[in-house]
């Protein structure tokens, strides 16, 4: 167990090097935004009105993309003193995340009993029977409804509506006042990182604590809560589903920066399919070296966490638990970048 504990660190900067090994200078960061970033809502009034309420379909691709899009054009100016053209907003990487999972078609209906988000039917339509969709619902409409509910959208909390999908209404809300009564932890979450963005003194690694508490709790449970959806997918792709829930609680403790180009560049370590039972990393042939390296450090580092009951992310935590240590990490990782460059 200590042996697999020491090795914890080096699995770490192994898969936070994977997923920046090919960071490079952005020319043109509209290059880098997620797909139909450009054609997405981008405000309250390109949505359907009803009665004075923004009624927002997210079981669409473009609109639920369209939450996403108000939400970083309207927290810009709180990131402005962090660098310029909003790059270093750090709510880029739910967008970004987002995009990933549509153009790899895990948005699509996984049984293909509809054509849901398939090419062949409704490539825009996000299905419910999704576990992608699921749990991304969790980090699309709780981020955008808490910061609906904290004033920063400039819209009152009972102006925005979200529309259920076919089936399974109640494992899902659809305003603010519904979301904070079921999930209230979640709600207040988000609402503190809002909070916070809006004080005069906040630092960019304070935000990206509060942003990564809210990240974690969004997740929290949801994996388990959607796990009926396994029942789609090939053994492989529920493993990297888990590996990956997993993966994030290890980044948070670090507060990775999850500012545009790094979450863009970070993606490219990311499978760009759904796994299937004869995927073995890292010997797909059809993946990049990146991304089966990414995919194998993602097996070790949970194989690590699930020999030592967990134990080796609490030591991971302690290890995060100053600036500096979190700083020395960073830096340790932009060396790697260094030399892959």
């Amino acid at each position: 167990i200590l042996a697999a504990m020491g090795f914890l660190p080096f699995c770490c900067c192994v898969l936070v090097f994977c997923f920046t090994a090919s960071l490079a200078e952005a020319s043109d960061l509209p290059d880098l935004y997620p797909p139909l970033w450009e054609t997405s809502p981008g405000q309250f009034s390109d949505f359907k009105v009803e009665n004075n309420v923004h009624i927002i379909n997210p079981w669409v691709y473009p609109e639920r993309m369209g939450m996403y899009k108000i939400l970083l054009k309207q927290t810009a100016r709180y990131f402005e003193k962090f660098g310029p053209e909003n790059e270093q907003n750090i709510l880029w990487g739910l967008p970004l995340q987002y995009g990933w999972q549509y153009s790899t078609g895990r948005l699509a209906d996984p049984s293909r009993q509809t054509l849901c988000g398939h090419e062949s039917g409704d490539p825009l339509c996000i299905s419910v029977d999704s576990w992608w969709a699921d749990v991304n619902y969790f980090l699309s409409a709780l981020p955008f409804l808490a910061a609906v509910d904290s004033g920063i959208l400039g819209v009152s909390s009972d102006q925005v509506k979200l529309l259920p999908p076919p089936k399974d209404q109640r494992k899902f809300c659809y305003n603010v006042s519904g979301c904070r009564l079921s999930y209230p932890e979640k709600m207040n979450a988000w609402n503190l990182f809002y909070q916070y963005l809006q004080s005069p003194s906040s630092s960019f690694d304070d935000l990206l604590k509060h942003l990564w508490a809210a990240h974690t709790s969004s997740l929290e449970n949801m994996g388990e809560y959607f796990e009926d959806r396994y029942t789609y997918y090939s053994k492989i792709e529920v493993e990297f589903d888990k590996n990956w829930t997993l993966t994030v609680e290890y980044l948070a403790a670090s507060h990775f920066p999850t500012t545009l180009i790094r979450v863009h560049k970070a993606q490219q370590g990311l499978p760009p399919r759904i796994l299937v039972d004869t995927d073995v990393a890292p010997f797909i042939s059809d993946f990049t070296p990146l991304q089966n390296i990414v995919l194998s450090a993602l097996k070790i580092l949970c194989s690590v966490d699930k020999l030592t009951g967990s134990l080796s992310l609490t030591v991971w935590k302690v290890l995060m638990n100053t600036q500096l240590a979190r700083r020395i990490f960073v830096e340790m990782v932009d060396g790697f970048i260094f030399i892959s460059n």
